[in-house]
């Protein structure tokens, strides 16, 4: 059995600075608690560095007798989270400044950011599950952190619908059990196709309900626009990208690894649950004038096309490469957006940022580089992420799917070209009062990181390839 807790540095890391983290806070006074955001950072920043040594010696390897996967993937995803968490940490360091909860935020990060790394690399249903339940109990504090009425609100539909689907996919975990004797993703593999179908598909869709909760795709999408309009705008930032990345690839290694044989028509399901998931996330954003309600709505939409990677797990090796890209474009894009919602505090509709060209041009040249490209319009990273998506759908016998998405991108242009024309008309200086530079400057370096990815696009793609383990 292999036990190398080494090769767990990035999990470890964030762990064990959420104690730190936790015991500081008890003992630090107020005004030195912005430490704790620092310790948040540094975490970040050292799992980058060890995850950037693990691809550098190009070793993969199974740990804690196969149940959790370093490989390819799971490094990818890696860099993806953590990056995406050192920005939410940094757009989040001003607002919370004093607060008197301040460390016990970042510990909530901390932990949820675990989870979601525990969800990537899960290579056995109980790991799997474990993932879920620390990404997700964490989470629930967050949105409610600020503890006013749409904030606790907020909380209570994203724990009620949190719960309702874990308990579902407990319920799968334990079928899928039953039908293979076994909870590892490779015993599965042998196992499940003697099994019986309808134990199976029961199983298989419970599990499934549970990372689609994550992902905030249909029809376990619900929670999405209001937790995203009732928390605080670095919260949402947090629940519209950093689930999604571990929900999704959790999801691609399940498919991939412990389903290929089992007789069951799963890939027909995503590739509905995908054409469902970007039809009604595009439908519901059409006449939106709330900003994040809007991203809400968008943020479905977008995993609609991240499903369609899913559909087609098991038929090209184009599936893997095109939703790790994806993934890693729609994080940095997603972000860049909050951030500009995040630096500027009263402006909620989206009239609130008529004129902003005219008085913040730095803000309102990173929201049309964020909105045009979470519509895939180049040269943004989403762009490349879409187009290695849609090739890939072609490629693995799903064109129709492929058509579908490509009518929903050109219907989305729409919408977020709704939210550009009153940015660049003359008016609204009262709304555009910015709060917090780190947050502008994160604003800056995810709107910078978007474009980047899909000029190098050409260099990032080897990082997204390579073996699925177990």
């Amino acid at each position: 059995m292999n036990q190398n807790v080494a090769a767990l540095l990035p999990e470890t890391f964030l762990a064990a600075a959420a104690v730190c983290g936790l015991l500081a806070g008890s003992w630090l006074p107020r005004n030195r608690q912005w430490a704790v955001a620092a310790l948040a950072a540094t975490a970040c920043l050292a799992g980058i560095a060890a995850t950037g040594h693990t691809m550098a010696t190009g070793r993969e390897q199974t740990v804690f007798d196969t149940t959790f996967a370093v490989d390819a993937p799971t490094n990818a995803g890696r860099l993806t989270v953590l990056t995406a968490l050192l920005l939410v940490v940094a757009m989040s360091a001003e607002s919370l400044r004093g607060h008197k909860r301040e460390s016990e935020y970042y510990v909530l990060l901390l932990l949820t950011g675990t989870g979601t790394l525990v969800l990537i690399g899960a290579d056995d249903l109980l790991t799997l599950f474990a993932g879920y339940l620390l990404a997700s109990v964490p989470a629930y504090a967050l949105a409610a952190f600020a503890k006013d009425a749409s904030g606790t609100e907020a909380a209570l539909k994203y724990y009620l619908f949190g719960a309702l689907l874990g308990t579902v996919m407990l319920a799968g975990v334990a079928l899928l059990y039953a039908a293979a004797g076994a909870t590892g993703y490779r015993t599965l593999r042998d196992g499940l196709p003697g099994a019986d179908p309808a134990l199976v598909a029961a199983g298989l869709v419970a599990v499934l309900a549970g990372l689609l909760f994550k992902a905030g795709a249909v029809p376990a999408h619900f929670w999405v626009p209001d937790v995203t309009e009732g928390a605080a705008p670095p919260v949402a930032a947090y629940v519209t990208t950093l689930p999604k990345i571990g929900a999704l690839i959790a999801g691609y290694r399940l498919l991939h690894q412990a389903l290929p044989g089992s007789g069951v028509d799963w890939p027909l399901l995503l590739a509905v649950l995908a054409a469902a998931s970007m039809t009604w996330g595009n439908l519901a954003a059409f006449f939106q004038t709330d900003a994040k309600r809007l991203l809400a709505y968008s943020t479905i939409s977008q995993i609609g096309y991240l499903l369609m990677a899913l559909s087609v797990a098991t038929r090209t090796d184009l599936a893997q490469r095109a939703l790790l890209l994806y993934l890693a474009a729609y994080a940095l894009t997603n972000l860049g957006a909050f951030a500009v919602v995040t630096a500027l505090p009263q402006a909620r509709s989206l009239d609130d940022y008529r004129g902003l060209a005219g008085r913040r041009p730095g803000l309102a040249a990173v929201l049309l580089v964020c909105l045009l490209g979470l519509v895939g319009t180049p040269p943004t990273g989403v762009f490349l992420g879409k187009l290695e998506i849609f090739t890939a759908a072609v490629d693995g016998g799903r064109p129709w799917l492929a058509a579908v998405a490509v009518a929903n991108t050109v219907a989305s242009l729409f919408y977020y070209l709704r939210w550009l024309a009153p940015v660049f008309r003359p008016g609204g200086a009262q709304r555009h009062a910015v709060t917090g530079r780190m947050t502008v400057g994160t604003a800056y370096v995810a709107g910078a990181g978007s474009l980047l990815l899909g000029l190098a696009g050409g260099a990032v793609l080897p990082l997204t390839t390579g073996p699925l383990l177990g």
